[in-house]
């Protein structure tokens, strides 16, 4: 599928038809909920259990570490609380919103309104500008195209790149292709920012930059911030770390050989 096709796919241009959906949240920053959250994948004839009856809060405002392998659970369990994926089992909910309970299409609108996602590999559609690539989003939610490029051009100059706005991602840098996939997801003022290896894709020295240029961004809006990292250096910033491990989301004492280990 075309990225722009996949984007639109995630963030889809629908006029809500449910209260439910468009006031279900009002706080600045969200809390999410996981009760008994079970995820398995088939494969072939065999059921590998990714996440196993995971409970826990995530509280408003709060910045979390996921830890773990690759392959230990940490974007599915980021994919189950966007709504991008369904559980096999338990329920997630968004300050008090069961997202596991809607549909499709109303799972689409909320996070359309209420979460950004920022991806390792910046996702950022090759033929749109910067400020085109920002701007996106609102004018997917129905916003005119004046409206969408002022948020955009809010967002870019925030990030720093409001120089740029006429330049295609591929004349970028890496971190700062990562910098407007920061401000893409920021533009819809999300409750919920999920950042799947942000600093995956970048040298030491740039992806500290873009992280505190997120972090900076979330704090300061009393975001709730959940990361997926294999970068135990992310997790001295946390409020909270989590290891994944077996299915389980176990807590992490934050000191550097506990953090070592747990990112192993």
């Amino acid at each position: 599928m075309p990225i722009s096709q996949w984007w639109s796919s995630l963030f889809s241009a629908l006029t809500p038809d449910s209260l439910a959906v468009s006031t279900a949240t009002n706080a600045i920053g969200a809390q999410v909920q996981l009760e008994g959250v079970q995820k398995v994948f088939q494969e072939g004839e065999i059921e590998r259990t990714v996440l196993n009856q995971v409970s826990f809060t995530f509280n408003p405002g709060e910045f979390v570490v996921l830890l773990g392998h690759s392959g230990s659970g940490k974007s599915t369990l980021l994919n189950l609380i966007s709504g991008i994926d369904q559980p096999s089992a338990g329920t997630v909910r968004i300050n008090g919103l069961a997202i596991t309970e809607l549909d499709e299409r109303s799972r689409t609108l909320f996070r359309r309104d209420h979460i950004g996602f920022v991806f390792q590999f910046f996702n950022l559609i090759p033929t749109l500008t910067v400020l085109e690539n920002v701007a996106l989003p609102p004018e997917l939610a129905g916003k005119s195209p004046q409206a969408a490029q002022r948020e955009a051009l809010r967002l870019l100059d925030q990030v720093g790149l409001l120089d740029r706005q006429n330049t295609f991602p591929d004349k970028l840098s890496g971190g700062q292709q990562q910098r407007v996939a920061i401000a893409r997801a920021l533009v819809q003022k999300p409750q919920l920012v999920l950042a799947d290896e942000p600093t995956g894709n970048l040298d030491g020295e740039t992806g500290e930059r873009v992280l505190q240029r997120l972090l900076s961004l979330t704090r300061d809006a009393h975001k709730t911030l959940i990361m997926a990292t294999h970068n135990p250096e992310i997790a001295q910033h946390a409020n909270r770390v989590l290891r994944i491990q077996d299915g389980r989301l176990t807590p992490v004492i934050v000191h550097p050989d506990a953090l070592e280990e747990a990112a192993a």
